[in-house]
């Protein structure tokens, strides 16, 4: 079944009094990639008086840079987007014969390729000991990236964290809980740990509720959600970057769209820059309306 929204996202940033702007950075346009076909985007910024150049980053993302011309006490981003939420196999794929059975490993050239998402930055021992405790197997790697995903979900809480940044593995093991992003860096870790190059990814979870176990499941009215989301994407060969969200213990299929897909979480930020000496307050609200069909 195919339905066919209008997201709306609005950030807001209002400074107690005239500040200067550093050239911004904001990654809110559908990724390349996205399964989730995407028929309209508008992006409106505030204020007025800027110069705005669309480019993409190293790793082939969609970044608007804008530059602003006088001090204001207002950064506004308000982003529109019409797209298709359709039904997806995320297990629609084949992989190479040398990547069919975990372990395996890249060959030199594509390594060499993958080399970004394949760093390991972590090295603690309760994350060791977590990984130990779940890649002691030998069997097919679609079986086990689905076993490590779901048993990440079952005993990882999902939790609401307004704080910025991301949790160490260490913190998110202790805590037994942690926010989407924390969840997606735990398996990024663990999978680079594994020698499986993984990404991070932020993008929108287009849903009924904000349970992530509910993903993807739209119903009519005004329940339907669009939230910033993070999740996690693996490469395998032969079936390129498959999304995985240990948020949900799922692939990501229905209502996954994906923003920025990067190395590191800090360059996958919405908006990224910087302001002189003043106090700030944050806001932001989004919505999905259900439009007719095309």
């Amino acid at each position: 079944m195919t339905i066919r929204v209008k997201i709306r996202h609005h950030t807001e940033y209002s400074y107690d009094r005239e500040v200067a702007l550093s050239p911004h950075l904001i990654r809110m346009r559908p990724a390349p990639h996205s399964r989730m076909p995407v028929h309209e985007y508008c992006m409106v910024l505030k204020p007025a008086d800027h110069f705005l150049n669309w480019q993409q980053d190293p790793f082939g993302n969609y970044v608007a840079r804008c530059v602003f011309k006088n001090s204001t006490r207002l950064l506004a981003v308000a982003v529109e987007i019409v797209a298709d939420i359709i039904d997806i196999n995320p297990f629609d794929f084949f992989v190479e014969e040398n990547v069919v059975s975990y372990p395996f490993r890249y060959t030199p050239e594509l390594a060499a390729d993958l080399s970004p998402y394949l760093q390991v930055s972590e090295t603690d021992d309760l994350l060791r000991s977590w990984i130990a405790a779940h890649s002691a197997v030998k069997e097919d790697t679609i079986p086990f990236l689905v076993t490590l995903n779901r048993r990440l979900h079952a005993e990882i809480d999902y939790r609401v964290r307004e704080q910025p940044g991301i949790q160490t593995c260490n913190e998110t093991l202790d805590r037994r809980s942690g926010s989407c992003r924390d969840s997606a860096w735990l398996l990024i870790q663990t999978l680079r740990h594994l020698g499986m190059a993984a990404r991070y990814v932020s993008g929108y979870l287009v849903h009924r509720d904000a349970n992530p176990e509910t993903a993807g499941e739209l119903s009519a009215g005004n329940e339907n959600r669009a939230d910033l989301h993070a999740w996690v994407e693996v490469y395998l060969p032969g079936a390129g970057w498959l999304g995985l969200d240990p948020s949900a213990g799922l692939f990501a299929g229905r209502g996954y769209i994906p923003l920025a897909c990067t190395a590191r979480p800090a360059s996958a930020a919405p908006v990224t820059g910087t302001h002189s000496a003043a106090r700030v307050q944050f806001s932001f609200s989004s919505s999905v309306e259900q439009l007719p069909p095309a």
